[in-house]
């Protein structure tokens, strides 16, 4: 990022989230739309009575101007021609009034683009136009919403055409008219304008204040009207309140006028009425306002009565840098000394002339200070622009004042906006060459506090604003001064941006100073290593925050100047963050950077770190134990790398610091509360760094602490917060492992025996525990444990882990618990490895392996739900993600072990998940199928059909087969229904998707399925297996809801779809007959109105098949018109009339107009021995035996 001459900082007060989203912006050449857009104007004369061509042309044009908001520019050659074009369109009085609005609002489009300032100049300003113009505006509704454009356009037009080169009253002619009426005068007219439309609440206010300022400041009109006009201003604004909407609006028009009017005016003309004006303003409190823009108008109006006091001089005494050539860069200091010297000796002596200083400049000036410390950024940035046109009319003496006014924002009991304001003005003072070097000692110290400037508010920080402003004031000094009068702070400034591009934690305020850097290097030439640095921390490389911790920062440390200013911002600023992830990167960026400066970690960084480890403030804490991790095991690589010993590094004092930090946390209680949360994992995360360090602990005390804390850390997970307890848990157990390998493993490699059976034997008790966190916990602990520790423990440790996977209904819901076991056993099983003839206490052998195979595969039916859904999900996951590991495991060791019907089973378990309704878990089996499939070194025996799905499998189609996309997976995993072995798990996943309620999954999954049956819808072969599996998976899933409800939703789409029509003209099909049978199981007493509508519409469509199991059908039906739900009734006999009128053999027709009288016509939610008796009479009519009640004692 690059600042321009014009260009402002990016100012925000709030954090952004560190996603760092690039805008594609339009990069265009031209006005390439420039004959579309001259069609589009030609159409409004013949578009304008038909509303929606007229819409159609109207946004046409909008989307056109709109893709040149970036770039305006590029209208400029066209823009006279569509001026022009536009202006024959209102000015016709013969076009329709709704022409002239629509030529008006294509203006207002175009002025949006480009500006009004720019277009403004292209209006006609005729003296035969200002009649027409105020004609026109008389004729305007100021309160009409819908044609402000109008409005707008007109007072804009008004404001050029009203410059015209003649005095006004000779436009007036014989005022008096023919009837004896008096008219108004010209000027009265535009100016009652003016005032009508100041007051209005549309963007006709300022097209009005922007009227004034041209129109007042006419020699005519100023001689005659303005001391009026300023009179009316200043007593509608003594007058009005802006605790009101209506006083608001009418303020802001006052603000606005009086603004332009001060800006546009002749200082002489309008001097003697400032001081009425600033006294009006002061006495109207604006900065009491709740009103941003009342506020900012209000010091944008203070800053033009300070330059109306003040004649307008340039400061003769203001710093001059001379010449900005950037090759004067290259030059030598005694060449550039030179260059200063001889522009010295050519700078203007103080003016003769004795400055004359009103009193009201001291009013203005606080104003302007108190501007600074708004709370909003755009009155902020106005008053600083007016410190800084102010003080250049100021002499040296008061300007010097005003600069140490500015640094009095500076002081730590200001708020953040205070800083911010500031930063901003004194930016402004030296872009202006108004903050002499002389000043910059006191300057420079206050702008390395604002890089750092970082205020903690609740939950959160304020300050991002103040650290972007601060660059921007680098970034200004870049261009103001010499490279000689900033020399003796390059190192400081130099050193503070590096800091502030790779360890700020906003990435606006990254890039802030990525740039203000680069404007340093290319305007001063003198920060060390510049060149070196931007090509590492350029704009967008630090855009990344984790690139700039612990990448970009490495590079730069190599750069001895910037070492330890690095490392002593992270220690003071950065391990106590407010975010625990700057904290934790912070951390690693010290384990990073001990490589560059080993002895200054080990002697001055590391004790301050063990101080601040054990002190009060929580989040201190927390980041030096983390930091103190990291360091420590930094230096132990060092001092391997360089067959030193740790003790090199750490002496006695640093040893026993590190065993302090636990002992006095817990003899604090520390470990307690919500500060548990954060010392529980940074410990862990210590004691896992000290284990990988050697450190010499083995027969320390130390050790029986530690273990204590991982136990209870894993013990207590429960107790913590749901957001803190993953973090938990993975530092403990990746801790537990740490410790064992370093201090539980004797000299010959062996576990230490009685550590062993005591940790082995607390972790499977655990297991059993009534808090679902804890077997969680233990689990992993059991997983993560070395080899040594397992050895002779394994069949106790997977018995162990088996019995967290078995569902019981006390842990019905422990899902999460079951899936943590899933992963730890496939961890334990890598972990011992195989061998074929081995002991089941020591690996993976012949005696064990069906005993993990049934574990994980029985984990695979888990579809256990609970209030959060289908939790079940993790843990078939879980099973998945083993069985590859372990499979894979067994491949490259023993192959032999993998029995067939173990390989079979597990594909179709996977091939089932492939194809069921959970995108995420479709797409993790789809994706552990292929791989097993595919998998080559060597292969993975015993696949069934493994030459027929590697055809319809092939590697070069698989890798970019996106199992997330229904559209993608369900074409392929449907083909899997015309293998046997799989057809039967298949269809079943497919089950679930084609009944689910997902809209894409039903229609992809429906789609793919009922496109594979109709290949084989005419064969009797395949279709009569294809039914043998569904009715299979009908009888293994009665009253199993999660199957039978999309199961029974599945059939009605198949029987729809006419899939059985092969059957259809047998009588009485044994398919039918079987399907009508599981219906009637599955709707037996059931209470699920879901399930009972599913079921009615099977019924209804399995009225197709011929033969006696029609009646069945019917009664089923009948049954079902005296449900004890009124919308079960409804339904069915909805649904009955829907049947008798498609299907015209059901009944006989001699009965079928009476049949369905009754049907249509019966109020079926009426009272049961109401319906009942309808019902009895359609059972009369169909020759269907009348459903007899059975009371509950004949049933008993």
């Amino acid at each position: 990022m690059e600042f321009s001459d014009n260009d402002k900082p990016e100012q925000n007060g709030g954090e952004l989230p560190e996603t760092d989203v690039i805008a594609k912006g339009n990069l265009l050449e031209a006005f390439t739309e420039s004959q579309e857009v001259r069609s589009l104007i030609m159409k409004l004369l013949d578009v304008y009575g038909d509303l929606t061509a007229r819409e159609m042309v109207t946004e046409r044009f909008i989307v056109i101007m709109d893709k040149y908001q970036e770039q305006p520019h590029l209208l400029d050659p066209h823009l006279e021609w569509m001026l022009y074009l536009l202006l024959d369109i209102v000015r016709n009085e013969e076009n329709h009034p709704t022409i002239v609005k629509l030529g008006f609002k294509f203006l207002y489009l175009i002025t949006k683009v480009r500006g009004y300032k720019y277009f403004l100049r292209l209006f006609p300003h005729e003296v035969a136009d200002l009649q027409p113009i105020l004609d026109h505006l008389a004729h305007q509704d100021p309160k009409d919403h819908e044609s402000w454009e109008t409005r707008y356009m007109l007072l804009l037009w008004l404001s050029m055409a009203c410059l015209i080169p003649f005095h006004l009253t000779r436009l007036d002619g014989n005022i008096a008219s023919e009837t004896g009426q008096v008219r108004i005068p010209t000027m009265d007219r535009i100016l009652e304008v003016a005032k009508t439309y100041l007051t209005v609440s549309d963007k006709s206010r300022d097209a009005a204040a922007v009227l004034v300022s041209k129109f007042v400041t006419r020699p005519d009109v100023k001689q005659k009207r303005l001391a009026d006009f300023l009179d009316w201003t200043l007593s509608t604004l003594s007058q009005t309140s802006y605790q009101t909407m209506e006083g608001i609006i009418v303020i802001d028009g006052m603000l606005q006028s009086l603004a332009q009017l001060f800006k546009h005016g002749k200082r002489d003309d309008l001097l003697q009425y400032a001081p009425t004006v600033l006294q009006c303003l002061d006495n109207c409190k604006l900065i009491e306002s709740s009103q941003t823009r009342l506020r900012k108008l209000g010091v944008k109006l203070v800053q033009r009565l300070g330059l109306t006091f003040m004649k307008p001089k340039v400061a003769h005494w203001r710093y001059q840098r001379g010449s900005r050539s950037l090759a004067a860069n290259l030059q030598t200091f005694d060449e550039m000394r030179k260059l200063v010297d001889t522009q010295s000796t050519s700078v203007h002596l103080e003016d003769e002339e004795e400055y004359d200083i009103p009193g009201e400049i001291e009013t203005v000036i606080e104003l302007l200070l108190a501007g600074l410390k708004d709370k909003d950024g755009i009155v902020r940035w106005s008053a600083a622009k007016g410190i800084g046109r102010l003080t250049g009319r100021l002499p040296k003496e008061l300007a010097d004042e005003v600069v140490g006014s500015v640094l009095d924002c500076f002081s730590f009991q200001e708020t953040d906006n205070s800083w911010h304001g500031g930063c901003l003005a004194l930016a402004e003072l030296g872009r202006r060459g108004l903050l002499l070097p002389s000043r910059l000692p006191d300057v420079v110290p206050v702008i390395l506090k604002a890089l750092i400037f970082d205020e903690k508010r609740g939950a959160c920080s304020v300050g991002s604003n103040v650290r972007d402003a601060a660059c921007y004031v680098c970034w200004a000094f870049a261009r103001a001064y010499d490279p000689l009068e900033l020399k003796p702070f390059v190192n400081e400034i130099s050193s503070a941006l590096v800091i502030a591009a790779i360890f700020d934690r906003d990435i606006n305020c990254r890039r802030a100073a990525s740039a203000a850097f680069q404007e340093n290097v290319g305007r001063q030439g003198t920060f060390p290593h510049g060149i070196d640095i931007l090509t590492a921390a350029d704009y967008f490389t630090v855009g990344n925050l984790n690139n700039c911790y612990l990448n970009i920062s490495v590079y730069i440390a190599g750069f001895p100047e910037y070492t330890q200013p690095m490392i002593d911002h992270l220690i003071n600023l950065k391990i106590n963050h407010w975010d625990s992830a700057v904290r934790e990167l912070s951390s690693k960026a010290l384990h990073n950077l001990t490589f560059r400066a080993p002895e200054y970690m080990a002697s001055a960084v590391l004790p301050r770190l063990l101080l601040l480890a054990v002190g009060m403030d929580l989040h201190t804490r927390h980041g030096a134990i983390l930091a103190c991790a990291e360091v420590v095991h930094a230096l132990y690589k060092l001092a391997m790398e360089n067959d030193r010993p740790l003790t090199d590094y750490l002496n006695k004092e640093i040893e026993e610091g590190l065993k302090k930090i636990h002992r006095t946390l817990y003899e604090n209680q520390l470990y307690r509360g919500l500060g548990g949360e954060l010392m529980r994992p940074a410990v862990c995360h210590l004691i896992e760094k000290l284990s990988f360090s050697k450190m010499p602990f083995k027969t320390d005390p130390i050790i029986g602490g530690w273990q204590w804390l991982i136990e209870d850390s894993l013990k207590n997970l429960h107790l913590f917060s749901t957001s803190a307890k993953q973090m938990i848990k993975e530092s403990a157990v990746t801790a537990l492992a740490a410790l064992c390998n370093e201090y539980y493993q004797s000299d010959h490699g062996t576990a230490l025996k009685d550590m062993q059976d005591q940790l082995i034997t607390k972790c499977i008790a655990e297991l059993h525990s009534t808090e679902e966190m804890t077997r969680c916990g233990f689990s992993l602990a059991l997983g993560f444990l070395p080899k040594f520790m397992l050895t002779g423990k394994l069949k106790q440790v997977l018995e162990g882990l088996k019995s967290v996977t078995c569902i019981t209904p006390k842990d019905v819901h422990f899902a999460e618990a079951r899936r943590d076991a899933l992963i730890a056993i496939a961890r334990v099983c890598v972990t011992v490895g195989v061998m074929a003839d081995g002991s089941q206490h020591d690996v993976v052998c012949h005696e064990n392996v069906s005993l993990i195979y049934d574990t994980l595969l029985g984990c695979m039916n888990d579809y256990t739900t609970d209030s959060r859904g289908d939790v079940g999900v993790w843990v078939r996951e879980a099973a998945m993600t083993s069985l590859m590991e372990v499979t894979l495991l067994l491949v490259n060791n023993h192959a032999q072990l993998i029995q067939p019907v173990v390989c079979k089973k597990m594909m179709c378990c996977l091939a089932q998940q492939a194809g069921e309704k959970i995108d995420r878990c479709r797409a993790h089996a789809g994706s552990i199928f292929l791989k097993m499939l595919q998998y080559d070194t060597p292969t993975v025996p015993h696949v069934p059909h493994r030459e027929d799905l590697e055809k319809l499998f092939p590697k070069s189609e698989t890798e970019t087969l996106n199992w997330n996309a229904p559209s993608q997976s369900f074409p392929c995993i449907t083909q899997l229904v015309g293998l046997e072995t799989y057809r039967y798990h298949v269809l079943l996943g497919l089950t679930v998707s084609v009944g689910g309620l997902t809209e894409s999954t039903v229609k992809h999954s429906a789609q793919s399925l009922f496109e594979y049956l109709k290949t084989i819808q005419d064969a009797v072969d395949p279709m009569t297996k294809f039914c043998e599996t569904l009715l299979q998976i009908f009888r293994d899933n009665l009253q199993n809801n999660r199957v039978s409800i999309p199961l029974l939703k599945m059939l009605y789409q198949m029987l729809v779809s006419n899939i059985f029509d092969i059957f259809a003209h047998v009588e009485n099909p044994p398919f039918a007959v079987e399907l009508l049978s599981l219906c009637k199981q599955e709707l037996r007493k059931s209470k699920d109105v879901q399930k009972i509508l599913s079921g009615i519409a099977v019924f209804c469509e399995m009225i197709q098949f011929k033969g006696s199991i029609r009646k069945d059908i019917m009664l089923q039906l009948l049954l079902l018109l005296c449900h004890p739900f009124p919308i079960i009734r409804k339904t069915t006999a909805s649904q009955m009339y829907e049947m008798l009128l498609t299907c015209d053999d059901i009944v006989d027709p001699s009965v079928l107009d009476e049949v369905m009288t009754i049907v249509s016509e019966t109020i079926w939610d009426d009272a049961l021995p109401t319906v009942r008796a309808q019902r009895d009479i359609l059972c009369d009519l169909l020759q269907i035996p009348k459903p007899v009640l059975v009371s509950k004692a004949a049933r008993q």
